[in-house]
């Protein structure tokens, strides 16, 4: 193997080792509808989540393993923390750091969730673990209120297809 390979190759890993390990940004609502409104045929899978939510914790290896699992495809799991702006760097990036997940997380700061629920879905309660999937700015779409699994979200993807 080439130096410039090795290179590259050790590049590609460090990138995937700091996604896994820390928040790749803070978010406004409006950030977030910028990056997942688009014209794009990739699927948007977004779970909203926190770090206190013990329904939300349990499925992030499910999503996690998902995530993995289409990484080629143009699929793309993205983790949207509702953790307070100031537990990032005590609460969030620790925990992302010692469960090792390989998934974006992005975290949304909003301090009223009546100022971004609606845009989410006008289903949505604000209650989590939430995922909501997307796909041609909106032309497909799916939310659920509730815990997923694995089963769950290959369903969601094969729907998507």
């Amino acid at each position: 193997m080439t130096l410039r390979i090795k290179i590259i190759i050790s590049f590609l890993f460090y990138v995937g080792v700091c996604f896994s390990q820390q928040v790749s940004g803070v978010y406004k609502i409006a950030d977030l509808l910028k990056r997942i409104d688009n014209k794009s045929d990739t699927i948007y899978i977004i779970n909203f989540w926190a770090t206190w939510c013990v329904p939300c914790v349990n499925e992030l290896p499910e999503f996690d393993s998902f995530a993995m699992k289409h990484k080629n495809e143009k699929v793309k799991v993205l983790l949207v923390c509702l953790d307070f702006k100031e537990d990032l760097k005590l609460r969030v990036d620790p925990f992302l750091k010692k469960h090792t997940y390989k998934m974006e997380c992005v975290l949304l700061d909003e301090i009223n969730g009546n100022d971004f629920i609606n845009q989410i879905d006008k289903k949505w309660s604000g209650a989590i673990p939430a995922t909501f999937a997307t796909k041609m700015n909106r032309n497909h779409t799916y939310f659920a209120e509730k815990k997923l699994n694995k089963t769950e979200l290959e369903s969601i993807l094969s729907d998507f297809k």
